[in-house]
């Protein structure tokens, strides 16, 4: 049995779409006309990952946003917690589901566990909407028998990464807004304002101020194809930045560099380090063998560098060396993280360690992060009204000039 898609014509003649389970077309087709309706057409349900060769090239992936995964995650966590079967709780998430896309991706999960293949190894197809992380976890909690109680961590843990980016997002609206407000006012100033009040200044002879003259010289700028060849240069320089990051030397040269900013460096530092003491935890908590964790909580990390030390320590961890101490080689972590980890070793409550590092290194990420966002906001607006402040002052110069001479 596989998961169709198909369109078809209802009784007062509109077309209806969906997805559907069937043994192969001609079954489909057949079950839609004894709910009276009529076939247009019957397709293989791809889920989320549509197309091959050259049409997946260049067709992008859609993927699982965080509250589509969230809220997925609750319902089969929910379900499965209530004793139902597997396949039987993928259906019934299916027909809750909204949108063909996700409803395509389900059905194609269940007719793999119907097949025989587990949750994990049927999620596993599917990379765009689950990932190394969600699929380890899910394979730890069949192997141990709370699957449920696992996909309400992971419920859980997708909803704090919600919550997270939704206050960082909140947060950048209003300066975001206040300035590109500002750099439109200052645009329409220069290019259309400005050069008709100051054409009469022109005219009459006499030395402008610097200031306006310099203004001038910005407002022609701005008017000519100067502006607009320089843009298009910016645009350049941003995506052959791109283009040279792809680069794995590249990158990992970048992010050393970044790591080296003052005042930057420990807010990427403590954003990564949570999130992968967070996603540790998590694996740990659900059975996942130290090892296993590791290499997985690695792909969670950012940053090219700390992403190799990840993997350097899983490497030492291999070999037979303690974790903390694998940790405390890596001049990367922060000292923090590498103290909890030796006193989880020694009590034997390593998820539960690693999980207070994560919320201390999060809660204070939160209170750098708003302490910024708190001064990025008066600091626009200072910044604006000054510029603002200075091409008003760089027009009315002239204006008080001529005025004392009569």
């Amino acid at each position: 049995m596989s998961a169709l898609r198909y369109k078809a014509l209802d009784a007062q003649g509109r077309t209806v779409s969906g997805v559907m389970e069937a043994d192969d077309e001609r079954q489909l087709r057949q079950r839609l006309r004894q709910q009276n309706l009529k076939p247009l057409t019957v397709t293989v349900a791809t889920g989320l990952e549509t197309g091959s060769g050259l049409r997946q090239l260049f067709k992008p992936r859609r993927r699982l946003s965080v509250n589509q995964l969230s809220l997925l995650t609750r319902q089969l966590a929910s379900l499965i917690r209530s004793g139902l079967p597997v396949d039987e709780v993928l259906r019934l998430t299916a027909e809750q589901s909204r949108g063909d896309h996700l409803k395509g991706l389900l059905a194609q999960v269940r007719s793999r566990v119907m097949e025989g293949h587990s949750l994990a190894q049927a999620m596993s197809e599917h990379p765009g909407a689950f990932d190394r992380m969600y699929c380890a976890m899910v394979r730890a909690g069949e192997s141990a028998g709370f699957l449920g109680e696992v996909l309400e961590r992971l419920a859980l843990h997708t909803e704090s990464s919600q919550q997270t980016r939704q206050k960082l997002q909140t947060a950048m609206i209003y300066p975001l807004v206040l300035m590109g407000v500002s750099i439109s006012v200052v645009v329409l100033l220069m290019t259309f304002v400005v050069p008709r009040l100051v054409s009469m200044f022109a005219s009459s002879n006499r030395e402008l101020p610097v200031l306006t003259q310099f203004l001038i010289t910005v407002s022609d700028f701005f008017r000519s194809g100067w502006a607009v060849l320089l843009l298009l240069m910016m645009v350049a320089a941003v995506a052959g930045f791109r283009a040279w990051l792809r680069v794995p030397d590249n990158r990992l040269k970048w992010h050393r560099t970044l790591l080296r900013i003052p005042g930057l460096n420990n807010t990427l530092l403590q954003m990564d380090c949570a999130r992968f003491a967070s996603t540790l935890a998590i694996l740990l908590n659900s059975g996942v063998p130290l090892l296993d964790a590791l290499r997985i909580a690695s792909e969670v990390l950012n940053n090219e560098q700390l992403r190799r030390s990840a993997l350097a320590v899983a490497a030492r961890v291999q070999e037979g060396a303690s974790f903390s101490k694998s940790l405390q080689q890596e001049e990367s972590f922060p000292p923090l993280l590498v103290q909890m980890a030796a006193n989880g070793e020694a009590n034997g409550t390593l998820g539960t360690q690693l999980e207070y590092a994560a919320g201390w290194q999060s809660r204070e990420l939160d209170a750098r992060l708003g302490t910024l966002m708190a001064l990025l906001e008066p600091l626009t607006i200072v910044l604006m009204g000054g510029l603002i402040t200075l091409i008003m002052l760089a027009v009315l110069l002239p204006v008080f000039d001529m005025s004392s001479l009569i």
